[in-house]
């Protein structure tokens, strides 16, 4: 006999008290201050005390000026100086176009090289992940690669050039004035070199960032449009373009900011030079305030640029932040009429161009030039595809556009490959064959000689620990204050948290120039200087904000209810945190604490400036140190690259899945 029971009463959540009735701290700061400011505690500590302090003591810095061993306040002649300083009109005008010219080709062939790996239906995964590799190499592997291509003597950019006839062709046509080419020793040419250097680290975020932007375009659109005879050029122009708008405006922003305050690519390929030619407004600032001892000139330099950098930190912000923000995507669009909003990129770019065609005048039309080769052949492949379809040639078309593509694919590949390839080749030559110049592309006979004098009476071996402790410090230190703030972000309410998250934006996309000086003062004050405890404070400048916005969206991805559940069943919220939420959140820290370590385990800025002992130096620094005036010891460099880059390389490879997962989750919800 079946005996039934009344279902047991689920249980009865309390009812939250009325506003009245709680305390007035609760009713003025928010039901979960208590605990948000347990958690929220050590991050705002840390930001206060490493970037909003050092910017305000920065401003106070710039009035003053050392006369001997005496510090005087000046007021705002050190502002004043520089509107008849010719170093920093310079400095200014090669920042400015070293980050326009690399935008707009980052832009373009980053867009192209999406679209290819878009569209192809095996192996993208394995292509993309190649393609990354130039952003994942650490900047000092990059530079030290690229000169040693660009050497006159020992380089092979100019012996291959040479060989295919396009080297002479290049200075039939003018892009350069004579062959063979001194890339890095030419006025004329530096410029363009590091531009060049700057895109082929560049593309692989432009690329990835906008093949993510084309899979979220819904594919009905395209279905429709080409049921209505949209030929491909329309449906890139009124579909793929309208649909890539935000994901381009917000890279494009994130990537001028970055490579509108370089300064480690361009001091490791040139030191500014030949001259002043490449030297940017950061270099300026270094000279000033770490080589002439005029903290305050050096200051002023970098505060000067301040609105510039914060009006492109604020409409980043803006923009990044629409997401959580129901219609706002849509406010910007009703404050303009429609021929308001056809006008102003016209407007913009036309503007910049005359401002590019008055500051670089010898570049600017060998830059349209190579553009334009890349559009045009785009364009034609595109039109001739779009003809047979027309013509109901589907068989043709498809292998034109298959032809086109794998073409530039193979361009694409060589272009990233070949000086990784190179950098791995030279290290497993023998200094007899470098200086001989035999067998540019292959070791005769493979030797690691580089290796053994690397770490024969040289403090490599040093270097490299110094690197993995600092690395992993200040990562460790991000990790944990990133998840207690990014949990309090997510889940608590309190006063102020709206604020608090536009704080961690603005902190996170603030350049490393607006801090180096004031940073320095700092661990100097306290004699950290010379001392690895200087970086494993220092770097979670640039690694806890960006740490703590993605874990924000990301906690803000994981269903609340299961929190909710933990706490009627008697967990507090600590403990839910911990045993819940943390757990399932694994992809998102995972994916932090990649970021945060290979962007510890590449910084050169700060160690350059706080490290000057053997025994304190971090790899980045370490590998510059070893060029002894014109004495560049290739195949040494080459080995230590090679040693720097593969657990880079490894870690990228082995947490990609996580890297995506974290980052997808934490770009929606952050």
């Amino acid at each position: 006999m079946t005996v039934l029971r009344p279902p047991r009463p689920a249980p009865v959540r309390p009812a939250p008290r009325a506003p009245s009735s709680r305390p007035a701290s609760q009713r003025l700061l928010g039901r979960d201050w208590r605990l948000a400011a347990v958690f929220i505690g050590p991050t705002l500590l840390l930001v206060a005390g490493l970037i909003l302090f050092p910017i305000v003591s920065s401003v106070v810095t710039s009035t003053t000026e050392r006369h001997g061993a005496e510090t005087v306040f000046v007021g705002l002649d050190n502002y004043a100086a520089l509107v008849h300083d010719a170093l920093f009109h310079k400095g200014v005008l090669n920042s400015f176009v070293f980050t326009a010219y690399a935008e707009i080709f980052k832009v373009t062939l980053g867009l192209i090289a999406a679209m290819m790996l878009h569209h192809m239906r095996r192996g993208r995964a394995v292509i993309a992940g190649v393609i990354l590799l130039p952003w994942v190499v650490p900047t000092v592997v990059t530079a030290f690669t690229w000169r040693s291509l660009f050497d006159p003597i020992f380089g092979s950019v100019n012996v291959l050039l040479t060989d295919s006839g396009i080297g002479p062709l290049l200075a039939t046509i003018g892009l350069v004035d004579s062959w063979p080419a001194e890339w890095l020793s030419d006025p004329e040419l530096a410029m363009p070199a590091v531009i060049l250097v700057n895109v082929w680290k560049g593309i692989p975020f432009f690329t990835v960032t906008f093949l993510a932007g084309l899979k979220a375009i819904d594919g009905g659109l395209y279905e429709a449009a080409i049921m209505d005879g949209a030929s491909p050029w329309q449906r890139f122009l009124h579909i793929t373009l309208p649909g890539l708008r935000n994901i381009m405006i917000v890279t494009v922003l994130l990537s001028s900011i970055w490579t509108f305050n370089n300064f480690d690519l361009i001091w490791l390929m040139t030191q500014g030079g030949p001259g002043d030619a490449t030297a940017p407004y950061v270099m300026v600032a270094y000279s000033k305030a770490i080589q002439q001892l005029q903290a305050g000139a050096g200051a002023a330099v970098t505060l000067v640029m301040l609105p510039v950098i914060a009006i492109l930190v604020v409409i980043l912000v803006r923009m990044m932040r629409r997401g959580d923000q129901p219609g706002a995507a849509d406010m910007g669009r009703r404050r303009l009429t429609p021929a308001q909003r056809t006008a102003l990129p016209w407007v913009i770019v036309v503007a910049s161009a005359l401002v590019l065609v008055w500051a670089s005048p010898h570049i600017v039309w060998k830059a349209a030039l190579v553009l334009g080769v890349f559009v045009v052949l785009a364009a034609a492949v595109g039109r001739v595809v779009s003809a047979l379809a027309a013509r109901g040639n589907q068989l043709a078309a498809r292998l034109v556009s298959g032809t086109g593509s794998g073409i530039a694919l193979v361009g694409l590949l060589a272009f990233v490959l070949a000086p990784l390839y190179w950098m791995t080749i030279t290290a497993f030559k023998s200094d007899d064959q470098i200086v001989a110049r035999t067998n540019d592309l292959w070791p005769t006979p493979w030797s690691t000689e580089q290796f053994t004098n690397l770490f024969t009476g040289k403090a490599f071996g040093t270097w490299y620990v110094n690197t993995i402790l600092v690395s992993v410090a200040s990562t460790a230190i991000a990790l944990v204050c990133a998840a207690l703030a990014g949990y309090a972000l997510a889940r608590l309410r309190f006063r102020g948290s709206e604020s608090f998250t536009v704080m961690i934006l603005l902190t996170y996309v603030m350049p490393g120039a607006l801090l180096f000086i004031p940073l320095y003062q700092m661990m100097s004050g306290i004699g950290l200087n010379d001392s690895l405890w200087a970086l494993v404070l220092a770097y979670p400048t640039f690694t806890l904000p960006f740490a703590t916005w993605l874990l924000v969206g990301y906690f803000k991805s994981i269903p609340a209810d299961l929190e909710e559940a933990a706490l009627v069943d008697g967990c507090t919220r600590f403990g839910a945190f911990t045993r819940i939420v943390l757990p399932l959140a694994k992809p998102g820290l995972l994916a932090v604490a990649l970021f945060t370590l290979t962007n510890a385990w590449n910084e050169f800025l700060f160690a350059f400036v706080f490290i000057t002992k053997d025994d304190y130096k971090t790899l980045p620094v370490g590998m510059q140190s070893m060029i002894f005036g014109d004495v560049v010891p290739q195949g040494q460099l080459a080995a230590a690259s090679l040693l720097i880059s593969i657990p880079v390389v490894l870690m990228y490879g082995f947490g990609q899945r996580f890297l995506t997962e974290g980052l997808t989750a934490g770009a929606v919800k952050g």
